[in-house]
């Protein structure tokens, strides 16, 4: 055998045999591999794009305040339940891109699973959910930056940096997967030295309480709507926050050598080190709390910052710049992700201005106007938080509980599709145990997807406590009404509805 020209080596061969196969793969969907993407990204560039994009630190460190004020210590036990139930659906997701290796991830794979309708349908909400998540991460990683400094932010200070964080994010990717891959791995090292490192030495140093605390509410949420079970639930939002990303591996998989192995291994590898890494924090955290009752009454709005100061003195500063890192990461992965669905879409055609959103840049391999969508409108979110604050926190809201049904969609699909007749034939399945998981996972992320929609008192009024439900049709209602107008979905030759047998129908 020869490569370019020249006898192969063994590693050479194996890189062609790679090649043909998942050249073959791809085009057994339907897409042709050319010029488009290169498969430069390593395993563990993949592992470590889907963990920054969960990112224990921006999950845990963003809802660890509200979390204890709500429940106590005890709610760091949301993490463990959080863990185990997103564990099923990425098994899922394990198997389904096992068998559908394409860019994009949730919206190509509803489209063989389920039908045109519903691969629209979950694109367009996940599309919504990541540009709302992007811009919630970009916001709140400008306090971190700015406390590396010793800095206070008012509102327009903190839009800036946020900006800012967009524009490194936007730089980062458009320098081509290998520069992602490399990004991905420093925030993954980043991540690990905020979270084990500083969680380790949290635990071991500077613990203010036994374990037994965790089963004490120390009496907070006693008096919650619904008594302790509902402050728990309300608080339980934290590990709902901290364990999504994994689909990540997947958005990819056209950018790593036999993805149809690989890409469900990393993504429970993620899982496995994502969860490690967000419990050790997080138990960490709240065993080195000092005063529970201060937290919740509001007397102490960062226990973090005040646990840091304490713990690392004049080394503060250089733990706020690994904190920062690590956002930037997660922004960095969450902006790839966004930008392969919204490729994914346009090279079908059924999105507005496909033909420019499907363009690729040949010298990098990258898509790079659609890089451009998902920093626009995240960025867009962002301004606009300075003259609608609401706006902001809808699509902050939203990001979360978007990317929850984006999930379920795939886990219902997946389901559907089993019932009539889909055999799954990556080299990942689930063999004897996929019916179990698969329903497993979808009575978990319905009942996620319902504690975080269901309303509860801001002080803010009806308007406030009902904003995300709001929100949430009124996206769900664009998307389905855009849809049946414009007759999108029905363009575009690829393959759908076929994960059973043969297309029947175009639905």
């Amino acid at each position: 055998m020869t490569y370019k020209g020249v006898p192969a080596t063994m590693t050479q061969q194996d890189t062609v045999v790679h090649h043909d196969e998942d050249a073959a793969h791809l085009a057994s969907l339907g897409y042709t591999y050319e010029t488009t993407f290169k498969r430069d990204m390593t395993f563990w560039g993949n592992v470590s794009l889907g963990f920054t994009y969960l990112s224990p630190i921006a999950g845990v460190y963003s809802m660890f305040a509200i979390s204890l004020g709500q429940a106590g210590p005890p709610m760091a036990w949301a993490l463990v339940i959080a863990l185990i139930g997103q564990f099923f659906v990425a098994l899922i997701f394990g198997e389904v891109v096992s068998n559908y290796p394409v860019a994009g991830g949730v919206y190509p794979w509803s489209r063989r699973l389920w039908g045109r309708k519903w691969a629209w349908m979950n694109g367009w909400i996940y599309v919504v959910a990541l540009i709302g998540t992007i811009a919630a991460v970009s916001y709140g990683a400008a306090p971190f930056i700015a406390s590396v400094f010793g800095e206070e932010l008012d509102a327009t200070g903190t839009v800036l940096i946020a900006l800012g964080t967009l524009v490194l994010a936007t730089v980062l990717n458009f320098s081509g997967t290998k520069i992602l891959s490399l990004a991905a791995t420093i925030g993954l090292i980043a991540e690990m030295i905020g979270a084990v490192v500083i969680g380790g030495y949290l635990l071991i140093f500077n613990r203010h309480h036994d374990f037994s605390v965790l089963f004490d509410n120390q009496g907070i949420g006693t008096d919650a709507p619904g008594g302790y079970l509902g402050a728990f639930a309300a608080a339980a939002l934290i590990g709902m926050f901290a364990y999504y990303g994994f689909e990540a591996n997947g958005d990819v998989a056209e950018e790593i050598k036999n993805p149809s192995s690989r890409v469900p291994k990393a993504m429970r590898m993620t899982m496995y080190i994502g969860g490690f890494a967000a419990n050790l924090l997080a138990f960490s955290l709240v065993l080195a709390v000092p005063d529970f009752q201060a937290v919740a009454s509001g007397e102490v709005v960062d226990p973090i910052g005040e646990i840091l100061h304490t713990a690392f003195g004049p080394v503060f500063p250089v733990v706020m710049f690994v904190i920062v890192v690590a956002f930037l990461s997660c922004i960095t992965s969450l902006q790839a992700a966004a930008s392969r669905l919204v490729y994914s879409m346009g090279r079908d055609g059924i999105l507005p201005a496909s033909k420019f959103l499907a363009s690729f840049n040949e010298k990098r391999h990258v898509p790079h106007n659609a890089l451009l969508v998902a920093a626009f409108f995240p960025a867009a979110v962002v301004v606009l938080s300075l003259l609608l604050e609401n706006a902001l926190t809808a699509m902050v809201g939203f990001g979360t509980v978007g990317i929850y049904m984006g999930f379920q969609m795939v886990v219902l699909a997946a389901l559907r599709a089993r019932i009539l007749g889909w055999k799954p034939a990556g080299k990942f399945t689930l063999g004897a145990w996929a019916y179990p998981v698969n329903i497993v996972a979808l009575v978990w992320g319905i009942a996620a997807v319902a504690n975080i929609l269901w309303p509860r008192p801001t002080g803010g009024g009806w308007a406030e406590d009902y904003l995300l439900i709001m929100t949430t049709v009124g996206v769900v209602a664009i998307g389905w009404i855009y849809m049946l107008v414009s007759k999108a979905y029905q363009r575009g030759d690829t393959p759908a509805a076929d994960a059973s047998g043969p297309i029947k129908v175009l639905v």
